[in-house]
């Protein structure tokens, strides 16, 4: 009990500070290192406030997949966690049902995925569901006496009943599995997402009760009934009505034809009785991620103002349930919402959203006011709020230290650790804390930026840099745990990791979002190379080994470099984009392309800022890497770069990955990827 409470605050210590309080002395991180941090995610505060559920995952190198297990751990501490579910598969997304007594959750254990139900006490788990079409995403009804889930099934079996259309789903699968011919006849587009084929299967809502019965298909017909793509989605898309009778979901407007350039999305409630669908908004842009007040009296969701703008502002919204009428609470707040939780008391909501390279936890007052930050270290997110309204729990990273449970009073106070996963292996390492520093950018515009040193590092010495673009590219460099770019892990190899937020960043006010826009390599472009201006002026960065690495947009800007600046001795770009005409062609989400460069055959300056038209001025030596199930940003962008770069006889090399998609997610795939990164590195930034 000593150990476990010294862990404890050890845990809370080194979250607090940054990581740099127990690491000194520490060996530096390597790449396996990242394959034995325990994943932990997702925390459930129970009924009655004593124990919290949540998913740990961890790697299987050996076997190149990961396990998903749920455990369980004491609220307030004082006892050790425990392991819920044992299975070699992925259990995960745990949801109390409303008296406690059980956990419901998904898994691939029988093969594909279910909603199984598990005794919180402990005990074998059983199948609620056994779908062909899988199932997954339970949220219970206020009764406890039902849970409902998404399933993606073929559209023109969704209206008969489930016996008959699960069957017809179950042929039309083994069919498509089954037949030696593998071709698709694609009428309409959206076709295919990140790295998946749609097949032109829809995600509907079920309900299934928990004593017996057949699932029923709340939301039959040619439409989503969960938001077509996670870029508009906040977690489960939909929620019971307090009385249970009916649910509110996302769904998009549009005849589905139009769904791959518009980012319109509206709450319909479907009564679970009659099957009847109402729309409750009809806002042009985006509505998502519906939250009933518990007294009934509200729904609150996020919303966007600008139709076809995916990195649109996320405001807060209350819909007055009585009278129809809809109001913004955040609407003095320049930041995007992202998930809420309502407090019990239904007066105020607990909400996540970033600012400035962090991701604080605010609280607002439904009557108006100021939102107010309660968390406000690192990266917060995954909220619980206990049934009394009291405490708090969620999860919490930084750049040193990986994500671990914590909670904390509603006001942000008495702030406690739950979890202490990996505090035995984080305390053996030695990780710098990042720098937070700040620099003028075009316009005078203030640009912040990370730097993070390497172990052991000395003022006195000179020491290659490595310069990071983000993707997005309305995202930002968070104060934030990664698996896949790593910065202390980057630093660890000798390196200055500097990571810019410059223009399209988010947290730093939707206008500074909004100024990239038709300007890829325009103010941006000023922004990164004024940023690199005030890292050659630092007296520790040796200005003759500078490398520069970027993924997605910040791979494009990689080949933006390359046809703008010789600063760097070598790039790094990881499935970035090259010619906009073809990316046009091929990507998916077409209205993420007309929102940032405009329709081809209207915009005579579409292709402005596109890097294949100075290729005339490519030189730097180039490590292109890129994945075959990479749908957003297809093979073709990396492959035509590496021509180019061949053909030019320019140092390079190609990592193709033929079963990733934009990410590198398989360890042994990312083991890979870091040590051919690494190599490739260290050929031009050695002394």
């Amino acid at each position: 009990m000593i150990l476990y409470k010294f862990l404890l605050l050890a845990a809370l210590m080194l979250w607090l500070h940054g990581g740099s309080l127990l690491s000194a002395g520490g060996r530096p991180i390597e790449i396996d290192d990242l394959f034995r941090i325990q994943r932990v995610s997702d925390p459930q505060i129970s009924p009655d406030g004593e124990s919290v559920a949540y998913v740990v995952t961890v790697v299987d190198k050996e076997e190149n997949r990961t396990n998903s297990d749920i455990w369980i751990a004491p609220a307030k501490g004082g006892g050790d966690p425990k392991k819920l579910t044992q299975s070699s598969k992925q259990d995960r997304h745990p949801r109390w049902s409303p008296d406690g007594r059980w956990i419901a959750f998904e898994s691939n254990r029988g093969g594909d995925f279910q909603i199984y139900l598990i005794d919180a006490a402990g005990g074998e788990a059983k199948a609620l569901t056994s779908l062909s079409t899988e199932a997954s995403q339970a949220r219970w009804s206020p009764d406890g006496k039902q849970i409902a889930f998404v399933s993606a099934v073929f559209p023109e079996f969704s209206d008969k009943p489930f016996k008959e259309s699960d069957a017809s789903n179950k042929k039309k699968l083994g069919d498509l599995e089954k037949g030696k011919v593998k071709a698709r006849v694609i009428t309409q587009l959206l076709y295919r997402h990140w790295d998946s084929w749609v097949d032109g299967k829809r995600q509907h809502l079920f309900v299934q009760a928990i004593e017996g019965g057949e699932p029923r298909n709340v939301t039959p017909g040619d439409r989503d009934a969960v938001p077509t793509s996670s870029t508009f989605s906040a977690g489960d898309d939909f929620d019971f009505a307090p009385d249970g009778r009916s649910l509110v979901y996302t769904a998009t407007p549009y005849p589905t034809k139009e769904e791959a350039w518009g980012t319109n999305h509206d709450l319909y409630q479907v009564d679970l009785r009659s099957g009847e669908r109402k729309l409750l908004t009809s806002n042009p842009a985006a509505d998502a991620f519906p939250r009933h007040s518990p007294d009934g009296a509200y729904l609150a969701y996020r919303a966007q103002a600008r139709p076809g703008f995916e990195a649109d502002r996320w405001q807060l919204m209350l819909l007055d349930l009585g009278t129809g009428k809809a109001r913004s609470v955040t609407a003095n707040l320049d930041a995007s919402v992202e998930a809420f939780e309502w407090t019990p008391d239904s007066k105020k909501i607990v909400f996540e959203a970033e600012e400035a390279g962090t991701k604080p936890l605010w609280i607002t007052s439904i009557d108006g006011g100021e939102a107010k930050k309660i968390i406000k270290k690192g990266v917060s997110g995954d909220i619980s709020l206990a049934r009394d309204g009291k405490r708090l729990y969620f999860s919490a990273h930084h750049m040193t230290r990986p994500a671990e449970i914590f909670s904390a009073k509603i006001n942000g106070g008495d702030l406690e650790p739950v979890t202490r996963h990996n505090e035995p292996l984080m305390r053996g390492l030695e990780l710098t804390a990042p720098e937070s520093v700040t620099y003028e950018g075009a316009g005078g515009s203030r640009i912040q930026m990370w730097l993070v040193k390497p172990p052991g590092f000395d003022a006195k010495k000179r020491y290659p840099l490595v310069f990071w673009v983000h993707g997005g590219p309305q995202g930002a460099f968070l104060d934030s745990w990664s698996y896949r770019w790593n910065p202390g892990l980057w630093a660890a190899q000798g390196y200055v990791v500097a990571m810019p937020n410059p223009r399209g960043s988010t947290g730093f006010g939707q206008k500074f979002t909004d100024e990239i826009s038709r300007d890829w390599g325009g103010k941006v472009f000023e922004d990164l190379m004024k940023g690199m201006s005030y890292l050659e002026k630092l007296p520790y960065v040796d200005t003759g080994r500078m490398a520069a690495a970027g993924a997605s947009f910040g791979g494009y800007m990689m080949n933006w470099f390359q046809g703008h600046t010789d600063k760097f001795k070598t790039l790094v770009t990881h499935c970035g984009v090259y010619n906009f005409f073809n990316m046009y062609g091929a990507t998916e989400e077409l209205w993420f392309d007309e929102w940032e460069h405009g329709v081809p055959w209207e915009n005579p300056e579409f292709d402005n800022h596109s890097p294949h038209r100075f290729a005339k001025n490519f030189k730097t030596p180039n490590l292109v890497i890129h994945n075959e199930l990479d749908y957003r940003v297809p093979i073709n962008e990396g492959l035509s770069l590496f021509t180019t770069l061949q053909r030019k006889g320019i140092p390079s090399k190609l990592l193709y990955f033929p079963d990733e998609g934009h990410w590198v997610l398989k360890p042994q795939n990312s083991e890979l990827w870091h040590n051919t990164v690494f190599d490739w590195l260290k050929d031009y930034l050695r002394p």
